[in-house]
């Protein structure tokens, strides 16, 4: 039976940009330091405060919407894994990306190198990851579904047991910086532009891929049979959803259960049609990932937790109910 906003969904998409409005201002408007809430805005609208302006301005805004567009991000990534590998539990580290840019991370911090340099290194691993997965995974018949799946399998065992090689045998001083990286960490995060812009650029592509995917979805035999190109359609899925999971990464560290489960959610509510689901799993990724943050800053403040522990412990008893209404054998 069709839920009500699935035979409505723009009502839910409406609703989810109304949420997605407030949580932004909860998170520039919510901090550790500074005026209070309700003294904040005055500040900021008569320009008297030169010090609020700068603490929205210069800290709680650009962070906020890194916050926003990462979510957003890795949500669309995990939609597209899910269609790549047809696979609901596929999520965008699956075929090792956070695994190669965590071990290239890892070694320029145990380098000594800036924050400049352990963004490019990440890039440099994710990108890495990705090209060695897709090219072990060549084999007769092209590119197949289990075959990515297992060699991505691999690869993350193998630069997981790295990271671990690397987390051992480091400088005990430059540990804690480490852990928060591998367990996401948004106080890394620069300016938002690109990511904003990469997330403007991924949602109406996808939109525009939304009937081939549905296709793709339900099989490759069914897929040619109605001409879609299969081929180079799953070509490209691999290839957005890795890069789109590398800028993540190298911007904020590893953030899971985003998107493994926002992609779930979202179709429990609107059904499976791509056309809905791409932009909806973005502004539900994002409203996850900002009131994620805004609790990692301020439940213990002034010291931050890890956002990707939030994530996690918020996303597995989600998954778990996910499990019981819809197995993912169905």
């Amino acid at each position: 039976m069709p839920t009500y906003f699935a035979r409505h969904p723009s009502i839910f998409l409406l609703l989810l940009a109304l949420i997605a409005c407030l949580v932004l201002v909860a998170a520039v408007t919510v901090g550790s330091a500074g005026p209070a809430a309700k003294d904040l805005w005055p500040h900021l609208i008569g320009g008297a405060d030169p010090v609020a302006r700068s603490i929205v301005m210069d800290l709680r805004l650009p962070r906020a919407l890194t916050a926003f567009a990462v979510g957003g991000l890795l949500a669309l990534a995990g939609v597209a894994m899910q269609v790549l590998l047809r696979n609901p539990l596929a999520d965008p580290y699956v075929l090792g990306v956070s695994g190669g840019a965590s071990v290239a991370a890892l070694a320029a911090m145990l380098a000594g190198l800036s924050a400049y340099w352990i963004q490019g290194a990440a890039f440099g691993g994710a990108l890495s990851a990705t090209l060695l997965v897709f090219g072990l995974s060549h084999g007769p018949g092209g590119w197949t579904p289990n075959r990515l799946l297992l060699t991505g399998v691999v690869v993350a065992s193998g630069t997981g047991a790295l990271v671990s090689l690397l987390l051992a045998a480091g400088d005990p001083t430059l540990l804690r910086g480490m852990v928060y990286w591998l367990m996401g960490d948004l106080s890394w995060a620069g300016s938002p532009l690109g990511l904003l812009v990469l997330l403007g650029i991924t949602v109406p592509v996808g939109i525009a891929m939304a009937r081939p995917m549905n296709v793709l979805s339900r099989g490759d035999v069914q897929a040619q049979l109605l001409g879609v190109p299969v081929g180079p359609l799953r070509v490209g899925l691999f290839i957005c959803s890795s890069l789109i999971t590398a800028a993540t990464v190298t911007t904020v560290g590893s953030i899971g259960f985003i998107g493994l489960v926002v992609p779930h959610l979202v179709r429990l509510v609107l059904g499976s049609d791509h056309r809905r689901v791409i932009p909806a799993s973005a502004l539900a990724g994002g409203i996850l990932l900002t009131v994620a943050d805004l609790l990692a800053r301020t439940l213990l403040a002034p010291q931050q937790l890890p956002v990707g522990a939030l994530t996690a412990l918020v996303g597995v008893p989600l998954f778990l109910v996910l499990l019981r209404r819809a197995p993912p054998s169905t």
